[in-house]
């Protein structure tokens, strides 16, 4: 029996599906499921090993599309320069290197290998670009072999790819793809393939799943079909990871659905479990289907995540601290959040605010902090494994508008952090009792100005700290003793029990 859990891509700043799945990791390990996590973008700037060892994955537990059709294993990049120059069959005349970029020269200023090294200071190379008499041909990508190239010629005056050829460990050629422009055909033995559709389902029908296997869609857009024509008698579940449906949108007889789930929610016959991460989604979706459906699929309610143990603080709390950890990102609005502790800061002098993440956002979320020479109370501290940090903050705070679950809030509440967030679905609601360990602050998206807005989070801050909330600590750590990590662990092998027994 195996679980292969099926996603897109993975980056350094991944988002709550990639640290969903690597929660989900080490609850399926630690009860010896056999586990697979399938990433099925294209992936070419690092070794993927690069990125999925840093989110915790194991190597045997990763599927990469590209490469699964490869003897290739997935492993940490240790192909080095001198293997590389090995195999140029010429002398290397100069060497040039800035940071992670060293370039080998030929025979002339306009031939030339660009290397880019997984660390500048090692001489590991995760690809090369090979240019002769000044024209691109050629991009090698490395793990402890060549993994794949790819060829370009000159079109327009530009370097434009139109192979992709992706090799077994001795070098020969388990199958090409060629590209036009945006469309893909892929060339194998055995058959050809004219989309990434096509590519999906033979790579399904190559798994020969039996009905001891499940599969978990945790990203199913424009491939949720070839999964579902080619899973075999294998069991199939989504996970809904954001909100689920429209509420502008909506009347008695019709529903919107979320893009990103409206194929599986509309084939929902065909789908063995869904999962949500809180009971509130999981309420309101089975009602939905009742209603719009007219049937009740099986839904479970799984948090996403799971706490180890309860965190507490080694040393007293930093008074009037406050904390948020998120992706830098426009829908996280972390400059509500900054604008609205520089005002609070005029009632409350002594509020510090730290920022933990990294995302697009960060130079505007910088601006804003230095137009109010905030810096020496607001800190913006990038990515931080925050597991001993939260408990030493009093307050946490969050400006999303619409969480499926929120891992930062789960781990808040189980440093025993107070709780101050908008009283929107679903995550907010499941970890803040509203005058009990924080606040659900109101707010009207289609109402209310970014002032008002700004305002209004101000207050509560300013409430907090005034007030006299009887003991929100203990209030939080009793909220987060339902996710802890046994607890979790026993809803998994509940479904899959109940999934693989029907």
């Amino acid at each position: 029996m195996t679980i292969y859990n099926i996603n897109f891509g993975i980056g350094w700043a991944s988002s709550g599906v990639e640290y969903a799945q690597a929660y989900r990791a080490k609850l399926l390990r630690q009860s010896n499921q056999n586990i697979k996590f399938v990433y099925l973008d294209f992936i070419q700037n690092e070794n993927i090993q690069t990125l999925t060892s840093n989110m915790g994955f194991h190597d045997n537990e990763i599927i990469w599309l590209y490469q699964y059709f490869t003897d290739i294993k997935i492993a940490p990049t240790t192909f080095t320069i001198d293997d590389l120059k090995n195999t140029l069959g010429e002398a290397v005349i100069r060497t040039e290197q800035i940071d992670k970029k060293v370039r080998l020269f030929l025979n002339n200023n306009q031939t030339f290998v660009t290397c880019y090294l997984k660390n500048h200071d090692e001489p590991y190379v995760d690809r090369a670009e090979f240019v002769i008499n000044g024209i691109l041909v050629r991009k090698d990508f490395y793990s402890y072999v060549r993994v794949f190239s790819e060829y370009y010629a000159p079109f327009e005056n530009r370097a434009k790819i139109y192979m992709r050829q992706f090799y077994n460990e001795d070098g020969s050629i388990a199958y090409n793809e060629y590209v036009d422009g945006d469309e893909s055909t892929f060339a194998f033995d055995d058959a050809k393939l004219y989309s990434k559709a096509e590519f999906v389902g033979y790579f399904i029908r190559r798994l020969q799943l039996t009905s001891k296997d499940m599969i978990i869609l945790d990203r199913a857009t424009k491939i949720g079909q070839a999964v579902l024509q080619h899973k075999g008698p294998s069991k199939i579940g989504v996970v809904v990871h954001a909100e689920h449906f429209s509420n502008n949108i909506m009347n008695d007889s019709h529903i919107l659905w979320n893009n990103y789930y409206e194929y599986q929610f509309s084939n929902a016959k065909d789908i063995d479990f869904f999962i949500t991460a809180t009971d509130l989604q999981n309420k309101i979706l089975s009602t939905q289907f009742q209603k719009y459906k007219g049937f009740q699929p099986n839904i479970y309610t799984i948090p996403v995540g799971s706490l180890a143990s309860l965190q507490q603080p080694q040393n007293r709390r930093q008074p009037y601290a406050i904390i948020t950890a998120s992706r830098l990102a426009s829908e996280k609005h972390i400059d509500w959040l900054v604008r609205a502790v520089i005002k609070a800061k005029q009632k409350v002098p002594e509020l510090t605010f730290d920022i933990y993440g990294e995302g697009g956002e960060k130079k505007n979320i910088s601006d804003i902090i230095l137009q109010h020479e905030a810096e020496s109370y607001i800190r913006l501290l990038g990515h931080v494994k925050l597991d001993d940090v939260y408990s030493q903050y009093e307050l946490f705070v969050s400006a999303s508008t619409s969480e499926g679950f929120g891992l930062t809030l789960m781990e808040a509440v189980g440093s025993g952090l107070s709780m101050i967030g908008f009283d929107v679905n679903y995550g907010n609601p499941t970890f803040i009792k509203h005058n009990e360990n924080g606040y659900l602050v109101p707010i009207s998206l289609k109402e209310d100005s970014t002032d008002d807005i700004v305002e209004r989070i101000a207050q509560y801050i300013i409430a907090y700290f005034e007030g006299n909330m009887a003991n929100p600590h203990r209030t939080s750590y009793n909220i987060a003793r339902d996710f802890l990590t046994p607890k979790i662990e026993q809803k998994w092998q509940n479904l899959i029990e109940e999934v693989l027994h029907d």
